[in-house]
């Protein structure tokens, strides 16, 4: 199937992806932009996978700082290169982080930085309350479960869905991002900092 330039170049301004990555996901989606956008993505998923084990020890600090001066964010984000440090996707992207922690409160960035036991007492929270609404115990632990991933959306950076694109999780933001510029990415660490609130 042919796909024209008028549609790559859709896809492309939607996206951010490399022109010839748009043409083949066009062909591949029989000219679909939306199923286009989504092979793009998955694409992005798998090159954020393969990439994860390279050394990410470059990269910036970048920071956000509320309107009224109230609310702010330091942030590290790592690359493999100085070069992509100084890619202006790379620093939008970071700046985008930094803006979406100061909205959305993550306490971690991924769930495997939960503690053990506050995954255990939160799965026994939950097992509780779904007891006392008196379901049956063969459910709990799938409630319990279901409840859990919430837990992770609510307070793990990457599993949020990020602030100006809902449809999008961070993870799959960094995925996209790491498509684009071919190189591993690491959301390293951040504070959030909050007028009158305490810092770990």
């Amino acid at each position: 199937m042919t796909v024209s330039a008028a549609q790559v170049k859709k896809l492309r301004d939607s996206t951010g992806a490399g022109m010839m990555d748009c043409k083949s996901a066009l062909v591949d989606a029989k000219g679909d932009i939306e199923k286009a956008i989504e092979i793009l993505r998955k694409k992005g998923a798998a090159t954020l996978s393969k990439k994860a084990g390279r050394v990410a020890n470059e990269g910036i600090i970048s920071s956000y700082i509320h309107a009224g001066n109230k609310l702010g964010v330091l942030l590290e984000v790592n690359c493999e290169t100085d070069f992509v440090a100084r890619n202006e996707d790379f620093k939008i992207f970071a700046h985008d982080i930094a803006m979406h922690i100061a909205a959305s409160s993550p306490i971690w960035i991924s769930r495997d930085q939960v503690p053990p036991g506050i995954t255990e007492k939160e799965k026994e929270i939950y097992k509780e309350q779904a007891l006392n609404e008196g379901k049956p115990e063969g459910i709990v632990d799938k409630i319990a479960e279901g409840k859990m991933e919430k837990f992770y959306e609510r307070t793990c950076l990457l599993e949020q869905p990020f602030v100006k694109n809902q449809d999008l999780t961070i993870r799959e933001y960094l995925a996209e991002i790491v498509g684009k510029i071919g190189e591993n990415i690491v959301i390293e660490r951040f504070t959030r900092y909050l007028i009158g609130e305490e810092n770990d």
